[in-house]
């Protein structure tokens, strides 16, 4: 007979994984279901790991080719080694899997390996990989299995993994595509497209909407599409692809402009369709099971991530909300928290994003567009790059800290980052905002000199009064 336990998480994501951590830490005994044969979900496996190892030796690959001159450091051409550069990034996701199954053991969290499936209140199914299925009963159940890779509407796809690619295939490719046709000029998009481009490849991206990164900042958004054309990366913004296939050993990709006009095919060695992801429901038996979903295909939730069958909670990728890592852990928190009898709760107003590009790009909070819409009277601060002792040390001088504050309170409403180390940056914001600081709070903090922090100093000085160094 299977053991009952107190809760069973589906999905060993974030969201999940510290959802577990966090009940076997308030006393509840916590089993956790994972399919894959390693822990950590997409972001782990396939994701925000193994990107940003391949970000960041792709930089350096970068900066060694064309970064240290002007410092005085004189280098031959460098030589890529794609393989070890691979290597590098399979070691990184095994050292953090490996990481997480470490935790599962320290906290005596359970886990049940194969696929799991909700049979509807207190039960949860789970078959292995040989077909065996087990029932076991619980107190409550979490969904926390994340999200898939969407397609692209209208355009009958398959993703091969080799040459129409999926963001799992864009990072174990064997060789450096000479074109690579991005589809989706977001985060995924924006970040594996640079990582291929500074490996060598042409890079072009195709848009949807008129800007990139559409939800951020209007200022910062065409101010990162200029550095990164300044990178050699093309961008056909307000553009739509209304076919991709293979050709030969590659592929070709139509398109045609969004407001009418003739349609184009170029080729492409690889194709990257990043044009968002989808929740994954598939084989979790939800309907059956009675669990209402939303209009988009997520599970619908109340504001205490409740579904509509008592003892069924969900978070992440699944619901609604941001698909990001940190947004679900802190929801994993929160439902783990609840379940124990705690007043388990995200702030939702202040959920940073990054993107790990370079110059990286990072924001919390409200965008200009968004409070003209809410019809919120603003001011703001914006400083320079250029302006920084720092920066300039560095050579980093590209992009800026814009911060956005009520104007009747003076409270800081959004900051926005474009520049080297913005997602470091940003984190000062989110714990002032957390606390309803203002951008005079922010202004008068005593900043280290000289630090890329002082922008930040500096822009909330601008919103509050005058900047000091401009």
């Amino acid at each position: 007979m299977a053991e009952r336990y107190d809760l069973i998480i589906i999905g060993s994501g974030p969201g999940g994984y510290v959802c577990a951590i966090k009940a076997a830490q308030l006393g509840l005994k916590t089993a956790i279901v994972e399919k894959r044969s390693t822990l950590g979900g997409t972001c782990l496996n396939i994701g925000c790991i193994p990107s940003k190892a391949l970000l960041h030796a792709s930089e350096m690959f970068s900066h060694a080719s064309h970064g240290l001159t002007t410092l005085g450091v004189e280098v031959g051409k460098p030589k890529l080694k794609l393989d070890k550069m691979m290597e590098h990034k399979d070691a990184t996701v095994k050292s953090n899997v490996d990481g997480v199954a470490f935790l599962m053991k320290k906290n005596k969290v359970d886990v049940l390996s194969g696929t799991g499936r909700v049979l509807g209140e207190g039960k949860v199914a789970v078959t292995d990989d040989k077909g065996d299925t087990v029932e076991h009963e619980t107190q409550n159940i979490v969904i926390a299995t994340g999200s898939d890779v969407a397609g692209i509407p209208g355009v009958d796809l398959t993703f091969d993994e080799k040459i129409i690619v999926s963001s799992t295939g864009a990072l174990e490719l064997t060789k450096v595509p000479k074109h690579m046709v991005v589809v989706g000029g977001g985060v995924i998009g924006l970040e594996l497209g640079s990582v291929w481009a500074r490996l060598g490849a042409k890079v072009t991206v195709i848009e949807f909407l008129d800007k990139i990164l559409g939800g951020m900042d209007a200022d910062v958004s065409k101010q990162f599409q200029r550095l990164l054309g300044k990178q050699g990366m093309t961008f056909k913004l307000e553009t739509k692809v209304t076919d991709v296939k293979t050709a030969g050993k590659g592929a070709e990709v139509t398109f045609e402009p969004v407001k009418g006009g003739d349609a184009e095919t170029i080729s492409a060695d690889v194709v990257l369709v990043a044009t968002g992801r989808k929740p994954f429901i598939e084989g979790l038996g939800l309907e059956k099971a009675g669990v209402v979903l939303d209009e988009r295909g997520r599970v619908n939730i109340d504001d205490h991530y409740h579904t509509s069958i008592p003892g069924i909670y969900a978070l992440g990728d699944v619901v609604k909300g941001p698909m990001l890592a940190h947004k679900a852990e802190d929801e994993g928190v929160a439902v783990a928290e609840i379940i124990a009898g705690q007043a388990g709760h995200v702030n939702y107003d202040v959920i940073p994003g990054v993107v790990y590009t370079q110059p990286e790009v990072a924001a919390v909070g409200k965008t200009e567009e968004e409070l003209k819409a809410a019809g919120i009277d603003y001011k703001v601060g914006k400083f320079p790059f250029s302006a920084n002792g720092r920066a300039r040390a560095m050579l980093q001088t590209d992009g800026f800290v814009k911060v956005l504050a009520d104007k009747k309170t003076d409270r800081v409403l959004g900051v926005h980052i474009l520049g080297f180390g913005a997602g470091e940056l940003i984190h000062e914001a989110a714990v002032l905002m957390e606390f309803g600081g203002s951008a005079e709070d922010l202004g008068r903090t005593c900043h280290a000199h000289p630090t890329m922090s002082e922008t930040v100093k500096e822009a909330a000085l601008a919103a509050w009064n005058k900047p000091i160094h401009m």
